[in-house]
């Protein structure tokens, strides 16, 4: 992998993209984080987020030193990425339904709704995820690896090796196997 390019974790919010930060982290990728948001009970092993990815669209500053290095933006801001710079972005994707369920877990816990309907979310995510994954195929700068959440619990090393294939660099997969914690997989909807 070229060291200019970018290696992105992406997905809808709860999709894993937490978890893929920690593997890359384990794995020998730097990354960048800032440590505003911190660990808790709905991610006990942090967040792994830049406050400026959410800035992008007004200010890219932070992409001129990401090379190289791995950085977890939201699919919806994936939009806003500049056109000049190279992309790999491990797509995290999970159950709609778990989603949903570790969406509800994570806003209860912190005592908040915020009033919209299982089904509207649903069908919104649908949506999204349709012309996100149409948007992206016609990038010549993106190169996408869709890595499912069940999957990447059930067999992580297989995972792991398809991760260091697509960013075509040596990576520990035994750290980045031991950075899977199963017991943490609590919404589960199979």
């Amino acid at each position: 992998m070229d060291t200019d390019t970018i290696i992105i974790v992406s997905g809808l919010p709860r999709s894993g993209t937490s978890l893929m930060m920690q593997m890359l982290v384990a794995g020998g990728i730097p990354a960048l984080t800032d440590g505003i948001r911190q660990p808790d009970a709905s991610n006990p092993k942090g967040y792994h987020e830049l406050e400026a990815v959410k800035q992008t669209r007004k200010d890219c500053s932070w992409t001129v030193n990401a090379g190289g290095k791995c950085v977890k933006v939201v699919s919806l801001l994936l939009y806003d990425l500049p056109e000049d710079r190279e992309y790999r972005i491990i797509f995290m994707t999970r159950s709609i339904d778990e989603i949903l369920a570790s969406q509800s877990a994570m806003l209860k816990e912190r005592g908040k709704q915020d009033g919209r309907t299982d089904e509207g979310m649903r069908e919104s995510f649908n949506i999204h995820l349709t012309k996100l994954e149409r948007r992206l195929t016609e990038q010549p700068n993106m190169s996408i690896l869709y890595c499912d959440h069940s999957e990447l619990l059930k067999n992580p090393e297989q995972q792991a090796h398809r991760i260091e294939d697509f960013l075509e660099c040596d990576l520990n997969i035994q750290a980045m196997v031991m950075a899977v914690d199963p017991t943490l997989h609590r919404q589960r909807k199979e």
